[in-house]
């Protein structure tokens, strides 16, 4: 799922009780993360919650490399924004994860004000995870 149907889905949902159980629903929807991913090194620090973020990289010749991600949450709220990330970022470019301002995403789908700082503090840990793998794998690129 894009994240454009994800944002088009969220303005049809009036009740805030509906878009929680929508992000839950993206949460359920991600693939399973294998054993193999689930060791310290893809543990985000920051989240209240468990979180796990794998991070795959494909060279792709002059485009620079792209990333692609895995991950998982002991919080099904916290899945389902996972899955919102990974609408975002994931089969992207480095350049563009780089550029992309995840966390005005958060905001424009209204979540922030309707979440935990605990967990909006964990999202932007997910997001800085993200984009400092993503200037990494420009880093080996160059």
């Amino acid at each position: 799922m894009t994240i454009d149907e994800i944002i088009e889905n969220f303005s049809f949902l009036d009740d805030w009780d509906d878009r929680y159980r929508y992000v839950i629903e993206l949460g359920r929807a991600l693939e399973p993360l294998p054993d193999a991913e689930r060791v310290d090194a893809n543990k985000v620090q920051g989240c209240a919650s468990q979180v796990w973020l794998g991070t795959h990289v494909r060279p792709d010749g002059a485009g620079g490399p792209v990333l692609s991600f895995v991950g998982d949450s002991d919080a099904h709220i916290v899945r389902g924004l996972i899955a919102i990330l990974f609408a975002i970022y994931s089969g992207k470019a480095a350049r563009e994860i780089i550029t992309t301002d995840a966390v005005a995403v958060f905001e424009k789908l209204g979540l922030r004000e309707h979440l935990t700082p605990q967990r909006s503090n964990g999202f932007r840990s997910m997001v800085n995870r993200i984009q400092a793998d993503a200037h990494a794998a420009l880093a080996e690129a160059a």
